[in-house]
Protein backbone atom coordinates (compact mmCIF):
# COMPACT_ATOMS: atom_id res chain seq x y z
CA UNK A 1 0.00 0.00 0.00
CA UNK A 2 2.30 2.61 0.93
CA UNK A 3 6.62 1.88 0.06
CA UNK A 4 6.19 -1.89 0.91
CA UNK A 5 4.67 -1.39 3.97
CA UNK A 6 2.77 -4.48 5.24
CA UNK A 7 0.04 -3.07 7.53
CA UNK A 8 -1.64 -5.05 10.26
CA UNK A 9 -5.54 -4.21 9.85
CA UNK A 10 -7.60 -4.16 13.41
CA UNK A 11 -10.85 -4.23 11.99
CA UNK A 12 -12.10 -6.61 9.62
CA UNK A 13 -15.51 -7.83 8.90
CA UNK A 14 -16.40 -11.54 8.37
CA UNK A 15 -19.97 -12.24 7.72
CA UNK A 16 -21.55 -15.31 8.60
CA UNK A 17 -23.78 -16.45 5.76
CA UNK A 18 -26.71 -17.44 7.51
CA UNK A 19 -27.77 -19.21 10.59
CA UNK A 20 -27.36 -22.61 8.75
CA UNK A 21 -23.73 -22.66 8.75
CA UNK A 22 -23.80 -21.81 12.44
CA UNK A 23 -26.06 -24.98 13.13
CA UNK A 24 -23.04 -27.38 13.65
CA UNK A 25 -21.57 -25.06 15.88
CA UNK A 26 -24.79 -25.43 18.41
CA UNK A 27 -25.00 -28.89 20.87
CA UNK A 28 -28.08 -30.78 20.13
CA UNK A 29 -30.51 -29.12 22.50
CA UNK A 30 -29.89 -25.78 21.10
CA UNK A 31 -29.77 -26.75 17.45
CA UNK A 32 -32.97 -28.21 18.13
CA UNK A 33 -34.81 -25.21 19.94
CA UNK A 34 -33.81 -22.86 17.40
CA UNK A 35 -34.90 -24.81 14.53
CA UNK A 36 -37.81 -25.74 16.14
CA UNK A 37 -38.78 -21.58 17.40
CA UNK A 38 -37.96 -20.13 13.63
CA UNK A 39 -35.14 -18.43 14.53
CA UNK A 40 -34.49 -15.63 12.26
CA UNK A 41 -31.16 -14.00 11.11
CA UNK A 42 -29.58 -12.28 13.89
CA UNK A 43 -28.85 -9.44 11.94
CA UNK A 44 -28.59 -6.16 14.29
CA UNK A 45 -30.31 -2.88 12.18
CA UNK A 46 -27.10 -0.84 13.13
CA UNK A 47 -25.75 -2.27 9.40
CA UNK A 48 -28.59 -2.97 7.30
CA UNK A 49 -27.93 -5.53 4.58
CA UNK A 50 -28.62 -3.26 1.78
CA UNK A 51 -27.45 0.26 3.04
CA UNK A 52 -24.61 1.30 0.61
CA UNK A 53 -22.19 2.06 3.52
CA UNK A 54 -22.67 -1.36 4.83
CA UNK A 55 -20.56 -3.17 1.91
CA UNK A 56 -18.87 -1.11 -0.79
CA UNK A 57 -20.12 -1.93 -4.25
CA UNK A 58 -17.44 -3.34 -5.45
CA UNK A 59 -17.07 -6.18 -2.39
CA UNK A 60 -21.06 -6.77 -3.02
CA UNK A 61 -21.23 -10.50 -4.36
CA UNK A 62 -24.24 -10.51 -7.18
CA UNK A 63 -25.91 -13.19 -4.66
CA UNK A 64 -25.18 -14.22 -1.32
CA UNK A 65 -23.72 -12.21 1.74
CA UNK A 66 -20.24 -9.71 1.45
CA UNK A 67 -17.32 -11.00 3.31
CA UNK A 68 -18.64 -14.16 3.67
CA UNK A 69 -15.70 -16.88 2.90
CA UNK A 70 -11.83 -16.89 3.49
CA UNK A 71 -11.50 -16.89 -0.27
CA UNK A 72 -13.67 -13.47 -0.99
CA UNK A 73 -11.71 -11.65 1.96
CA UNK A 74 -7.75 -13.00 -0.04
CA UNK A 75 -9.14 -11.75 -2.86
CA UNK A 76 -10.61 -7.89 -1.88
CA UNK A 77 -8.37 -7.51 0.93
CA UNK A 78 -5.63 -9.33 2.15
CA UNK A 79 -3.60 -9.67 -1.45
CA UNK A 80 -4.80 -5.72 -2.51
CA UNK A 81 -3.81 -4.62 0.18
CA UNK A 82 -1.14 -6.58 1.20
CA UNK A 83 -2.25 -7.13 4.78
CA UNK A 84 0.02 -8.54 6.97
CA UNK A 85 -2.25 -9.39 9.68
CA UNK A 86 -5.69 -8.78 9.99
CA UNK A 87 -8.04 -8.80 12.97
CA UNK A 88 -11.47 -10.29 12.52
CA UNK A 89 -14.09 -8.36 14.20
CA UNK A 90 -17.35 -10.50 13.84
CA UNK A 91 -20.48 -8.86 14.26
CA UNK A 92 -23.23 -11.13 13.89
CA UNK A 93 -25.26 -10.18 17.04
CA UNK A 94 -24.40 -12.80 19.78
CA UNK A 95 -25.39 -9.57 22.12
CA UNK A 96 -29.27 -9.54 20.68
CA UNK A 97 -31.05 -11.93 22.33
CA UNK A 98 -32.39 -11.24 25.98
CA UNK A 99 -32.07 -14.48 27.23
CA UNK A 100 -28.53 -14.50 28.40
CA UNK A 101 -28.04 -18.39 27.38
CA UNK A 102 -28.69 -17.66 24.01
CA UNK A 103 -26.44 -14.91 23.80
CA UNK A 104 -23.60 -17.23 25.11
CA UNK A 105 -24.23 -20.30 22.95
CA UNK A 106 -24.24 -17.86 19.69
CA UNK A 107 -21.12 -16.17 20.94
CA UNK A 108 -19.65 -19.45 21.15
CA UNK A 109 -20.92 -20.63 18.02
CA UNK A 110 -19.85 -17.82 16.23
CA UNK A 111 -16.32 -17.97 17.69
CA UNK A 112 -15.81 -21.71 16.80
CA UNK A 113 -17.04 -20.77 13.11
CA UNK A 114 -14.56 -17.87 13.27
CA UNK A 115 -11.49 -20.39 14.32
CA UNK A 116 -12.65 -23.41 12.30
CA UNK A 117 -13.59 -21.71 8.85
CA UNK A 118 -10.78 -18.84 8.95
CA UNK A 119 -8.44 -18.90 11.67
CA UNK A 120 -7.30 -22.43 10.68
CA UNK A 121 -7.23 -21.07 6.69
CA UNK A 122 -5.02 -18.60 6.25
CA UNK A 123 -1.61 -17.30 9.08
CA UNK A 124 -2.40 -13.75 8.40
CA UNK A 125 -5.97 -14.01 10.39
CA UNK A 126 -6.51 -13.10 13.50
CA UNK A 127 -9.98 -12.70 16.01
CA UNK A 128 -12.13 -11.13 18.78
CA UNK A 129 -13.64 -12.82 20.99
CA UNK A 130 -17.08 -12.24 20.77
CA UNK A 131 -19.06 -12.28 24.24
CA UNK A 132 -22.60 -12.11 25.73
CA UNK A 133 -22.44 -8.60 27.17
CA UNK A 134 -25.99 -10.12 28.11
CA UNK A 135 -24.17 -11.22 31.46
CA UNK A 136 -20.76 -10.74 32.59
CA UNK A 137 -20.66 -14.12 34.46
CA UNK A 138 -21.23 -15.82 31.08
CA UNK A 139 -18.56 -13.44 29.07
CA UNK A 140 -15.76 -14.29 31.20
CA UNK A 141 -16.89 -18.11 30.85
CA UNK A 142 -16.00 -17.52 26.84
CA UNK A 143 -13.09 -15.52 27.24
CA UNK A 144 -11.55 -18.08 29.43
CA UNK A 145 -12.62 -20.74 26.91
CA UNK A 146 -10.85 -18.82 23.77
CA UNK A 147 -8.20 -17.49 25.98
CA UNK A 148 -5.70 -20.34 25.03
CA UNK A 149 -5.71 -20.12 21.52
CA UNK A 150 -3.24 -17.31 21.32
CA UNK A 151 -5.18 -16.53 17.73
CA UNK A 152 -7.45 -14.71 19.82
CA UNK A 153 -6.09 -10.96 20.11
CA UNK A 154 -9.13 -9.02 21.58
CA UNK A 155 -12.71 -9.03 23.59
CA UNK A 156 -15.25 -8.03 21.66
CA UNK A 157 -18.13 -5.40 22.70
CA UNK A 158 -20.86 -2.87 20.90
CA UNK A 159 -20.52 0.70 22.45
CA UNK A 160 -24.16 0.73 22.84
CA UNK A 161 -26.26 -1.83 25.15
CA UNK A 162 -28.22 -1.85 27.95
CA UNK A 163 -25.89 -0.04 30.21
CA UNK A 164 -22.59 1.64 30.37
CA UNK A 165 -19.64 -0.20 30.35
CA UNK A 166 -18.37 1.52 33.20
CA UNK A 167 -20.79 -0.04 35.55
CA UNK A 168 -19.37 -2.34 37.88
CA UNK A 169 -21.00 -5.33 36.96
CA UNK A 170 -19.40 -5.27 33.95
CA UNK A 171 -15.65 -5.39 35.52
CA UNK A 172 -15.36 -9.09 35.82
CA UNK A 173 -14.98 -9.00 31.77
CA UNK A 174 -12.05 -6.63 32.28
CA UNK A 175 -10.46 -8.55 34.27
CA UNK A 176 -11.13 -11.40 32.58
CA UNK A 177 -9.31 -9.47 30.17
CA UNK A 178 -6.85 -8.07 31.66
CA UNK A 179 -5.38 -11.27 33.13
CA UNK A 180 -4.94 -12.99 29.49
CA UNK A 181 -3.48 -9.70 27.65
CA UNK A 182 -6.28 -8.64 25.40
CA UNK A 183 -7.37 -5.50 24.81
CA UNK A 184 -11.17 -4.71 24.57
CA UNK A 185 -12.46 -3.49 21.16
CA UNK A 186 -15.64 -1.42 21.42
CA UNK A 187 -16.62 -1.31 17.73
CA UNK A 188 -20.02 0.68 16.71
CA UNK A 189 -23.26 -1.38 16.74
CA UNK A 190 -25.91 -1.68 18.78
CA UNK A 191 -28.61 -4.08 21.00
CA UNK A 192 -31.00 -1.43 20.48
CA UNK A 193 -31.97 -1.60 24.05
CA UNK A 194 -32.12 2.29 23.93
CA UNK A 195 -32.47 4.56 21.52
CA UNK A 196 -29.29 5.63 19.31
CA UNK A 197 -29.65 9.00 20.13
CA UNK A 198 -29.83 11.01 23.39
CA UNK A 199 -33.57 12.47 22.74
CA UNK A 200 -35.00 9.29 21.36
CA UNK A 201 -35.70 7.07 18.33
CA UNK A 202 -34.59 8.38 15.26
CA UNK A 203 -36.64 7.85 11.92
CA UNK A 204 -33.44 7.30 9.46
CA UNK A 205 -30.48 5.58 9.75
CA UNK A 206 -28.68 8.29 9.25
CA UNK A 207 -28.88 9.63 12.41
CA UNK A 208 -27.66 6.47 13.90
CA UNK A 209 -24.93 6.68 12.12
CA UNK A 210 -24.15 9.59 13.02
CA UNK A 211 -25.24 9.37 16.91
CA UNK A 212 -22.68 6.46 17.00
CA UNK A 213 -19.61 9.35 18.10
CA UNK A 214 -21.95 10.51 20.88
CA UNK A 215 -22.37 6.68 22.16
CA UNK A 216 -18.12 6.39 22.01
CA UNK A 217 -18.20 9.35 24.06
CA UNK A 218 -20.77 8.41 26.51
CA UNK A 219 -18.68 5.02 27.26
CA UNK A 220 -15.31 6.67 27.54
CA UNK A 221 -16.73 8.98 29.94
CA UNK A 222 -18.22 6.05 32.09
CA UNK A 223 -15.21 3.72 31.57
CA UNK A 224 -12.93 6.82 33.09
CA UNK A 225 -15.41 8.26 35.66
CA UNK A 226 -16.67 4.57 37.08
CA UNK A 227 -12.95 4.32 37.48
CA UNK A 228 -11.95 1.16 34.80
CA UNK A 229 -8.62 2.38 34.34
CA UNK A 230 -7.32 2.87 37.80
CA UNK A 231 -8.46 -0.27 38.71
CA UNK A 232 -7.28 -2.32 35.45
CA UNK A 233 -4.16 -0.19 34.56
CA UNK A 234 -3.25 -2.97 32.16
CA UNK A 235 -6.41 -2.87 30.57
CA UNK A 236 -6.33 -1.34 26.61
CA UNK A 237 -9.26 -0.23 25.57
CA UNK A 238 -9.58 0.07 21.31
CA UNK A 239 -12.66 2.36 19.74
CA UNK A 240 -13.32 0.47 16.40
CA UNK A 241 -15.10 2.85 14.37
CA UNK A 242 -15.28 5.75 16.75
CA UNK A 243 -13.78 8.65 14.71
CA UNK A 244 -11.06 10.39 16.03
CA UNK A 245 -11.91 14.29 15.75
CA UNK A 246 -14.11 14.57 18.42
CA UNK A 247 -11.25 13.68 21.24
CA UNK A 248 -9.88 16.74 21.70
CA UNK A 249 -12.97 18.77 22.53
CA UNK A 250 -13.32 15.70 24.49
CA UNK A 251 -10.81 15.69 26.45
CA UNK A 252 -10.52 19.65 27.18
CA UNK A 253 -14.39 19.63 28.21
CA UNK A 254 -13.88 16.49 30.47
CA UNK A 255 -10.44 17.58 32.23
CA UNK A 256 -12.08 20.94 32.96
CA UNK A 257 -15.24 19.60 34.54
CA UNK A 258 -12.76 16.66 36.38
CA UNK A 259 -10.75 19.49 38.00
CA UNK A 260 -14.62 20.95 39.59
CA UNK A 261 -15.78 17.29 40.46
CA UNK A 262 -13.16 15.57 42.06
CA UNK A 263 -14.45 14.48 45.47
CA UNK A 264 -17.37 12.61 43.61
CA UNK A 265 -14.35 10.54 41.38
CA UNK A 266 -11.88 10.77 43.70
CA UNK A 267 -9.77 7.55 41.79
CA UNK A 268 -10.18 9.23 39.17
CA UNK A 269 -6.57 10.86 40.25
CA UNK A 270 -5.01 12.14 36.63
CA UNK A 271 -6.32 14.41 33.83
CA UNK A 272 -8.61 12.15 31.64
CA UNK A 273 -6.22 13.51 28.62
CA UNK A 274 -3.85 11.24 30.40
CA UNK A 275 -5.14 7.89 30.92
CA UNK A 276 -6.64 8.27 27.25
CA UNK A 277 -2.77 8.19 25.98
CA UNK A 278 -2.02 5.83 28.45
CA UNK A 279 -5.02 3.38 27.93
CA UNK A 280 -7.13 4.00 25.06
CA UNK A 281 -6.74 4.04 20.77
CA UNK A 282 -8.81 4.65 18.36
CA UNK A 283 -9.32 3.06 14.99
CA UNK A 284 -8.35 4.41 11.42
CA UNK A 285 -11.27 4.16 9.58
CA UNK A 286 -14.11 5.51 9.02
CA UNK A 287 -11.49 8.81 9.32
CA UNK A 288 -13.21 12.21 9.96
CA UNK A 289 -10.67 14.24 10.45
CA UNK A 290 -10.09 17.20 7.68
CA UNK A 291 -9.20 16.53 4.22
CA UNK A 292 -6.46 19.88 4.15
CA UNK A 293 -2.90 19.06 5.07
CA UNK A 294 -2.72 21.88 7.11
CA UNK A 295 -5.71 21.55 9.21
CA UNK A 296 -5.38 17.16 9.43
CA UNK A 297 -1.79 18.67 11.19
CA UNK A 298 -3.72 20.83 13.64
CA UNK A 299 -5.87 17.73 14.61
CA UNK A 300 -3.00 15.63 15.30
CA UNK A 301 -1.41 18.90 17.18
CA UNK A 302 -4.76 18.74 19.72
CA UNK A 303 -4.64 14.78 19.71
CA UNK A 304 -1.14 15.23 21.15
CA UNK A 305 -0.22 11.69 20.24
CA UNK A 306 0.51 9.95 17.08
CA UNK A 307 0.12 6.36 19.32
CA UNK A 308 -3.31 7.19 19.33
CA UNK A 309 -4.66 5.07 16.03
CA UNK A 310 -4.10 1.75 14.52
CA UNK A 311 -4.90 0.96 10.52
CA UNK A 312 -8.06 -0.32 10.02
CA UNK A 313 -9.56 -1.01 6.66
CA UNK A 314 -12.96 -1.39 8.32
CA UNK A 315 -13.59 -3.89 5.21
CA UNK A 316 -16.10 -5.08 3.85
CA UNK A 317 -17.64 -1.18 4.80
CA UNK A 318 -17.67 1.66 2.43
CA UNK A 319 -14.90 4.15 3.97
CA UNK A 320 -12.90 4.83 1.32
CA UNK A 321 -12.63 3.73 -2.50
CA UNK A 322 -9.97 1.80 -4.16
CA UNK A 323 -7.08 0.76 -2.22
CA UNK A 324 -6.64 4.54 -0.51
CA UNK A 325 -7.44 3.26 3.17
CA UNK A 326 -4.93 5.81 4.28
CA UNK A 327 -6.31 9.53 3.81
CA UNK A 328 -3.87 12.14 2.40
CA UNK A 329 -1.51 14.21 4.05
CA UNK A 330 -0.21 11.66 6.32
CA UNK A 331 3.72 11.92 7.07
CA UNK A 332 5.61 8.68 5.84
CA UNK A 333 6.65 8.14 10.07
CA UNK A 334 3.22 8.90 10.97
CA UNK A 335 1.87 6.10 8.53
CA UNK A 336 4.53 3.56 9.69
CA UNK A 337 3.12 4.33 13.34
CA UNK A 338 -0.54 3.71 12.40
CA UNK A 339 0.61 0.55 9.99
CA UNK A 340 2.83 -1.65 12.10
CA UNK A 341 4.18 0.06 15.22
CA UNK A 342 0.83 1.17 17.16
CA UNK A 343 -1.24 -1.97 16.64
CA UNK A 344 1.96 -4.09 17.58
CA UNK A 345 2.67 -2.00 20.57
CA UNK A 346 -2.04 -2.28 20.95
CA UNK A 347 -1.97 -6.13 20.80
CA UNK A 348 -0.01 -7.77 23.03
CA UNK A 349 -0.88 -11.34 21.38
CA UNK A 350 0.81 -10.04 18.05
CA UNK A 351 3.99 -9.70 19.30
CA UNK A 352 3.84 -13.94 20.77
CA UNK A 353 2.69 -14.80 17.44
CA UNK A 354 5.95 -13.49 15.48
CA UNK A 355 8.48 -14.85 18.34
Amino acid sequence: MHDGLKPIDCDVHPTVPGLKTLLPYFDEHWRETLVQRGMHELDSISYPNNAPLTVRQDWRPATGRAAASVDVVQDQLLEPFQIDTAILNCLYGAQLPFSEDMGAVYARAINDWIRDEWLDRDPRLRASIVVPIQSAELAVEEIERCAPDKRFVQVLLLVMGETPLGRRHHWPIYAAAEKHGLPVGIHAGSSYRHPPTPVGWPSTFAEDYINQSIAFQSQLASLIAEGVFKKFPGLTVVLLESGISWLPSFTWRFKKYWRGLTMEIPWVDRPPNEIIAEQVRFSLQPFDGPSDEAELNKLFDHLGSDDLIVFSSDYPHWQFDGTDAVPPGFSPELIRKIMIDNPMSTYPRLKEARS
